[in-house]
């Protein structure tokens, strides 16, 4: 019997949910309503009662979070070169200069001590990314900001879910930025949220969420900031509060299939593990680094053959055109280069069963020679 195809990831809607958004196609308000209202008071709750709004996504989050900071032409901002591209764009959005600095081979996250090399009289202030859903070290890093007086932007997409000592990511700090696409943890299907510092009006978020506009109770309106259509539907929303129902157990169940991975894959595969976080990391990817010199395109297509998906999250972005354009050059993080060269993610989301992981294991077993 063939096995069906095995996704790197997929998502757990369950039918409670599915109903729920049916109830919104049939109420007639299906934009932003009073599902995201429900949604963003229930994400509050779960961030230690901090003001959140929700988006349309990530990216838009962290680009209204750059503007609430004030960071515009003339500013730099700090952050990995190892993570999706959207990090970036959004500096390059606002008008300011990215300035990557390398990872940590360790963690895979920003190294917080060339972060704090490369801060001049222009940085204004520093991404930081949760690569995988492993937190950044949230002491140093607010130390450091501390220090030098700049703002942060929590790119944490990856890590609801994941905490810092016991304190769930978004419970505290600057700004903290979500991703609800259909690959994270929780999702949307698309989607995000911005969880605000005690110095940000709400009001002046929603405004730029919607066009910079401001209504009057007489019917009127004026516009005073330039905001964007970064709103969340309800449609969406429905999704996001039937998925929060279950994020804790979707959290328990990626640690144990990570745990899983752990104990099955045999050192003779030359795979090099990520850190074993077991206790603040959301396992939002499990990803190991290939044998030094394997042809990384031959094994995507092996293991696809043996119906196991694959992903690669991800490229070092300042390989990539755009940036190049802008002087960044290979060799200049070789980290990041040497991580993300070697990276793939396998199969791990809550419907797996440990025959899954076996199924990976023995995939891996028949595609990677053995080191002694």
């Amino acid at each position: 019997m063939t096995l069906p195809f095995l996704p790197f990831t997929r998502p757990s809607i369950d039918e409670e949910t599915i109903a729920a958004v049916a109830d919104v196609l049939r109420s007639g308000w299906i934009t932003t309503g009073p599902k995201c209202a429900a949604l963003e008071a229930a994400l509050s709750e779960r961030c230690s009662g901090r003001p959140v709004k929700v988006f349309n996504s990530g990216t838009g989050t962290l680009e209204i979070a750059l503007r609430l900071a004030g960071v515009g032409p003339g500013d730099e901002v700090i952050t990995t070169p190892l993570t999706w591209v959207a990090t970036a764009n959004v500096i390059l959005e606002v008008g300011a200069t990215p300035v990557l600095v390398d990872i940590d081979p360790a963690t895979r996250n920003i190294d917080l001590d060339k972060a704090e090399a490369a801060i001049t009289h222009k940085t204004k202030a520093i991404i930081p990314v949760d690569l995988a859903g492993l937190p950044v070290n949230r002491d140093r890093l607010y130390a450091l900001a501390a220090d030098y007086n700049l703002r942060v932007v929590e790119d944490a997409a990856q890590s609801f879910g994941a905490n810092w000592g016991g304190k769930a990511i978004g419970s505290f700090g600057d700004f903290i930025s979500f991703s609800f696409h259909a690959n994270k943890n929780l999702t949307t299907i698309e989607g995000g949220a911005l969880v605000l510092p005690e110095d940000i009006d709400p009001a002046l978020v929603e405004r730029y969420r919607l066009q910079g506009v401001k209504r009057t109770p007489d019917g009127g309106m004026d516009v005073d900031v330039l905001g964007g259509k970064f709103n969340l539907t309800d449609v969406a929303a429905a999704v996001g509060l039937g998925q929060l129902k279950h994020i804790d157990a979707f959290t328990a169940c990626r640690r144990e299939l990570a745990k899983a991975y752990f104990a099955k894959l045999d050192p003779a595969f030359g795979l090099e593990l990520p850190p074993a976080d077991f206790e603040q990391c959301n396992w939002h990817m499990f990803q190991p680094l290939l044998p030094q010199g394997t042809d990384r395109g031959a094994f995507l297509a092996a293991m696809k053959e043996r119906g196991i998906g694959v992903g690669v999250h991800y490229p070092p972005l300042h390989l990539f055109t755009l940036y190049r354009n802008l002087g960044f050059q290979a060799g200049q993080f070789p980290h990041a280069e040497d991580v993300g060269g070697r990276t793939v993610t396998l199969p791990l989301f809550p419907a797996m069963a440990d025959s899954d992981v076996d199924r990976v294991c023995a995939a891996l077993a028949a595609v990677l020679p053995r080191k002694s």
